[in-house]
């Protein structure tokens, strides 16, 4: 695999270096030589954050950690991107599809069961009306919800306004 390691507000020693190659370099028996692995570590004030990305055949692993401490913080990473990866294996067999960047091994590998099946238990149907993204936060608000789907008056596209930490909001649009 490889690594790509930059820091915001924080200088990367070799300890830390070593610390993220140690514990992510385990899920290198998933992955192809040749995967990118994207590794961003920051300090804000007493948050010890690390994001990783892994871009996989059209998908994005990914995962946030924030705790006081690093180390914790690449600890937790790595439990939950191995997490993901299994939960990402069952897709991948269910819909018989190409690995990409996974080695061969891990997919053809019989996991025990502890992987949930993903299953769409309900489905909403609901009129979208045109709303400027502020209103659909508002209206989220109003709902006590964390995602919001709207037609933008202004864009006419269906958006998404969402919550993020500290009580900002995001919005989703599509590409053309």
């Amino acid at each position: 695999m490889k690594f790509t390691i930059s820091g915001r507000n924080i200088d990367i020693t070799e300890g830390l270096r070593s610390s993220v190659m140690d514990k992510l370099g385990k899920l290198e028996r998933y992955f192809t030589p040749d995967t990118e692995v994207i590794v961003t570590m920051s300090v804000e004030k007493e948050r010890q954050k690390i994001e990783v990305t892994i871009p996989v055949k059209g998908n994005i692993i990914r995962s946030e950690q924030v705790s006081n401490d690093m180390y914790v913080s690449i600890d937790l990473v790595e439990e939950v991107i191995e997490r993901q990866l299994r939960k990402y294996k069952t897709k991948l067999i269910a819909r018989h599809q190409d690995g990409g960047n996974f080695r061969k091994e891990f997919i053809e590998k019989e996991e025990p069961s502890e992987i949930e099946e993903i299953t769409i238990s309900r489905t909403k149907h609901f009129e979208t009306k045109p709303m400027y993204p502020e209103d659909a936060c508002l209206q989220m608000e109003l709902l006590g919800h964390s995602f919001f789907v709207f037609m933008n008056a202004e864009t006419e596209q269906v958006n998404v306004v969402y919550k993020r930490k500290g009580n900002t909001y995001g919005l989703i649009e599509p590409e053309n």
